[in-house]
């Protein structure tokens, strides 16, 4: 459709309330409408003639111009968020649009980009995400909104607590919360994961030995649970421990005593007790491999952590809570992810859930030197070409294929390594082991 030429083309822009100017094929910017100049602080008459980069200073003029992108491929830029630095040094987040312009012939002349200031969008959504806070756990949803209505109370008893849920959804965070806001916050806290060490080692690890207790116990050593007097003890990953084993914490949880490797002597466990598991602990009791009464001492007050699937509402509340302690911890200053980059972020399923958001983020914050966050940043696996290349994801496919190919992906995602593959599904070893065969993969 042809402007109206009765129309003045610059009352119009003027009259938006975003910025909008344009370029020559030298980078000569040659309009600049009203908002632009209220926006960025530079009279038109200044900015007309001047090179773009010495009006923006953006975070996409070392090399990486959306514009240029546009005149050189003939395509278009939308809502790409980036910051530029205005004359009196404050960085302005900025959203922009960019296209080539043609001429009559169609002939190249240079490009437009309009902008919108998203600075209040930012304080508002630094205000939300500081509203939405229980200890370091962020989140708005109303299934973490179920859990965080009983945290306090659950805290301040002295119950077992066990917490259920898939990897990655933050059962560490939760316990530390738990012991945080418990009595015996002033006491350690001490984490073991069930699973990460040989059935050997485990007891003496939990409960210490004497001195001759072994051939290489030369003196004593204390047990995490001895580490833990007067504090909160994480036992990760329950439904891992051996049988011989969950009769010694069944004693600690009943009678509140327990005897290192090689003593004759009950040693008193003033600990208490948060355990956790991504299994289906119901299940195992039934198949003989977890015992029933273990189980029901340990379910005194259970917390089910949403997936984050569940709960997508939370992940740009998650993105800036990540961006900010990246930023702190490396030093560097991420203004978070673009629109576009966010947008990808929400349509993946996350299946390792917050803990593969947050390595999403370190890996991105490696490849972005600063600004926002871009597509092309992110790890390749959530790059749209991996979509649209040879992934056959939008083919119709059968429940049988489509659970062969999750696993073929936790494999990969893995490295191979079974036990971390049933974490990350929340399957039991002999359920992979049997998809494994079925649908023709391999393993470690």
């Amino acid at each position: 459709m042809k402007f109206p030429s009765h129309l003045p083309c610059s009352a119009v822009l003027d009259s938006l309330a975003d910025g909008v100017f344009t370029v020559d094929r030298d980078w000569n910017v040659t309009f600049f409408n009203e908002a632009a100049s209220r926006i960025t602080g530079i009279p038109g008459e200044e900015a007309i003639g001047s090179k773009c980069w010495d009006v923006f200073h953006s975070s996409l003029c070392d090399g990486n111009c959306a514009l240029r992108s546009c005149m050189e491929q003939s395509g278009r830029i939308s809502n790409k968020t980036i910051f530029f630095i205005r004359s009196d040094g404050k960085k302005i987040p900025i959203s922009i649009s960019a296209a080539p312009l043609v001429d009559s012939n169609g002939k190249l002349i240079g490009g437009v980009e309009s902008f919108r200031d998203m600075t209040d969008i930012q304080i508002m959504r630094r205000k939300v995400e500081e509203s939405w806070r229980f200890e370091d756990i962020v989140g708005k949803s109303k299934a973490l909104g179920k859990v965080f209505s009983i945290l306090p109370q659950v805290s301040k008893s002295e119950a077992t607590v066990l917490l259920l849920g898939e990897s990655g959804t933050g059962k560490e965070l939760f316990a530390k919360a738990i012991h945080n806001l418990s009595e015996r916050s002033k006491g350690p806290f001490v984490a073991v994961n069930c699973g990460a060490l040989p059935d050997n080692l485990l007891e003496s690890e939990l409960f210490g030995y004497k001195a001759g207790a072994f051939t290489d116990a030369r003196k004593d050593k204390p047990g995490r649970f001895e580490l833990a007097a007067g504090g909160t003890i994480f036992l990760d990953e329950i439904g891992d421990m051996p049988a011989k084993l969950q009769v010694k914490l069944l004693r600690v949880l009943q009678e509140k005593t327990y005897e290192p490797l090689g003593s004759v002597t009950s040693v008193k466990a003033d600990v208490r007790v948060i355990a956790a598991t991504n299994k289906n602990l119901e299940e195992l009791v039934s198949e003989g491999s977890f015992r029933q009464d273990l189980y029901y001492r340990l379910n005194v007050v259970t917390l089910n952590l949403p997936p984050l699937r569940d709960r997508r509402e939370d992940i740009p509340l998650l993105v800036n809570h990540f961006t900010t302690r990246l930023n702190s911890l490396q030093g560097k200053d991420i203004s978070g992810l673009s629109e576009d980059a966010l947008q990808i972020i929400m349509r993946h399923d996350l299946p390792g859930n917050v803990r593969e958001l947050e390595n999403i983020l370190e890996f991105s914050f490696i490849l972005c030197p600063s600004g926002f966050i871009q597509v092309e940043h992110l790890p390749e696996y959530l790059q749209p070409e991996s979509s649209s290349g040879s992934d056959d994801s939008d083919l119709p496919m059968t429940l049988e294929e489509i659970k062969c190919r999750a696993i073929k992906k936790a494999l990969a995602r893995n490295n191979g390594k079974r036990m971390a593959t049933c974490r990350e599904l929340g399957i039991t070893k002999d359920t992979l082991r049997r998809s494994i065969a079925r649908c023709g993969l391999s393993g470690e």
